[in-house]
């Protein structure tokens, strides 16, 4: 098959001049305006991954998550709703900065051994942003060069995984989006009735103005009674704005257009759904149960679960150097579960995750999920029980895989998985809050001349290099109760990260101040 109708295709979708991008965790992502060229490119090398994987359906996600209305995004999802691997990211970088199109496919098309003749379907989702219609028509025009596609309009990030994974493996569920929801809600409400939870599941979501907003109100059923605010989907320019669960975890406080009662349990999305963080306020102090949190508590739950059932698993949480180091200590002295550390980025906890029976994964922000293998999957349709306790736990360890959207981070199942182990172990939000106290802890950011000049090990808590730079915030740290302090490189400016976190609030701010203080000759 001839690659020269990558040429006449891109005629439509120019290169802008000394524009250049750079594939990451996130995909590519910038202002929208910029990335009709990009999106184009995408949509070709999505095609190429479908022919190398012999006609697997592959995904592409048009969005920029928690960002500012005027930006946008895309990235790729394989087979099985991963993200790309990491040695394709250099192709989709390659591709959209490249200059001669047709040689740039030609080579990666050589390298990788890939037949185009074998491409298979590649479907297309997108969150509300402004842009996204005419972005859509680029990935479209660059995946229809090699491949079939299919638009499935509006989505959330989360159920575009779940219907690239139902299209490839249609044992996880119906490859539409209502497939998604039945599979969901009729999940949730077996789970209650084995727990004569009559009552149903409330709560009140702020959904940035973005399509988890459109998504929760399609979530029918008596045992789930959610309302949905900041849902003006219609005004692109609300989007994120003062509101979403970026806003509430930076900001630390309630979003727009909450009222608030005390001791009642809130929740925010961000723009595309995959990421969720819960709130609630105790009397006038607000009170943040993040992704640290979200953790703890569904670990809990399953490990409770499976004392019940006497299962030996091998269950853990997987954490960044960005956890609470009160979450660590309670999860490891009180929960007795093994806590793993990898670098930050959902591609490095998800991978670690795959290592365990049962991997429990959630950043700060609130993107996270749990992987449940495939081994643990076959153990529990295999598994006896004696009593009726027994046999509902054994059942609602079952149901979990089913609520849980084990592809990625996903607002909507987590919201759910949630709000059903609060239900089950009898827990009001202040109960939730209460299992741990945090450490006062703060985020600053150092400009420096080259931020590759700091290498980090130990999952990014330790310093390599500058040499000798480490040994100075050690000593800094000593002087500290509780003091915690790390620095890594941020990913997409010249600046580093520096995180401080210590017994008290003023301790915590001397600790981060003095380790800035360290980097000004840098």
């Amino acid at each position: 098959m001839s690659l020269d109708p990558v040429l006449a295709a891109s005629k439509s979708h120019p290169k802008p001049p000394n524009a250049q991008f750079a594939y990451g965790t996130a995909g590519f992502r910038t202002l929208g305006a910029q990335l009709d060229s990009t999106v184009f490119r995408v949509g070709v090398l999505a095609a190429l991954r479908s022919a190398k994987l012999e006609g697997k359906t592959i995904g592409v996600m048009i969005t920029a998550s928690h960002n500012p209305p005027q930006d946008n995004g895309v990235k790729l999802v394989d087979p099985l709703g991963e993200m790309l691997p990491q040695v394709w990211e250099p192709y989709a970088t390659q591709l959209a900065n490249s200059e001669d199109l047709l040689a740039d496919v030609e080579d990666i098309v050589a390298k990788e051994n890939i037949d185009v003749g074998k491409a298979g379907l590649v479907i297309v989702g997108r969150d509300t942003r402004e842009t996204g219609p005419e972005l859509v028509t680029a990935a479209l025009d660059g995946i229809n060069v090699f491949s079939q596609s299919k638009d499935f309009g509006e989505l959330t990030t989360p159920q575009l995984h779940y219907l690239v994974r139902s299209h490839n493996d249609p044992e996880f569920g119906e490859p539409t989006e209502q497939g998604y929801i039945d599979k969901t809600v009729a999940a949730v409400e077996k789970i209650m009735n084995l727990w004569n939870i009559t009552d149903p599941i409330k709560i009140t979501v702020d959904a940035a103005n973005g399509v988890g907003a459109l998504k929760l109100k399609k979530l029918k059923s008596s045992l789930i009674a959610i309302t949905v605010i900041n849902d003006n989907t219609r005004d692109k320019q609300a989007l994120n704005v003062d509101c979403g669960a970026d806003f509430v975890k930076t900001n630390q406080k309630l979003p727009a257009n909450v009222q608030p009662t005390p001791d009642t349990l809130y929740s925010s999305f961000d723009g595309d759904a995959d990421r969720v963080v819960f709130y609630y306020m105790e009397g006038q102090q607000f009170r943040l149960l993040d992704g640290d949190r979200i953790a703890t508590l569904l670990a809990s739950l399953l490990n409770t679960l499976l004392q019940k059932v006497q299962l030996k698993v091998k269950l853990g949480i997987i954490q960044t150097a960005y956890a609470n180091g009160s979450s660590t200590k309670y999860i490891e002295e009180q929960l007795k579960v093994p806590v793993a550390f990898t670098p930050t980025g959902v591609k490095h906890l998800h991978h670690k995750a795959q290592e365990y029976d049962i991997g429990v994964y959630f950043e700060a922000n609130g993107h996270g999920t749990v992987l449940f293998s495939d081994e643990y999957i076959k153990l529990l349709k295999t598994t006896n029980t004696t009593t009726e306790e027994q046999q509902k736990a054994l059942q609602t360890l079952q149901l979990l895989v089913e609520v849980i959207n084990q592809t990625v981070g996903d607002s909507i199942s987590d919201l759910l998985a949630v709000l059903l182990a609060l239900k089950i172990e009898n827990k009001s939000c202040r109960d939730w809050a209460d299992e741990y106290t945090e450490l006062p802890n703060k985020l600053f950011k150092v400009l420096v001349a080259d931020r590759f000049a700091f290498k980090t090990a130990n999952a990014e808590r330790q310093l390599v290099e500058p040499a000798g730079l480490q040994e100075q915030i050690d000593a800094l740290v000593q002087q500290f109760p509780q003091g915690r302090s790390f620095v890594r490189a941020s990913g997409t400016e010249n600046a580093v990260r520096v995180y401080s976190e210590a017994a008290s609030e003023t301790d915590c701010l001397e600790l981060g101040n003095r380790v800035c203080k360290l980097l000004e000759k840098y």
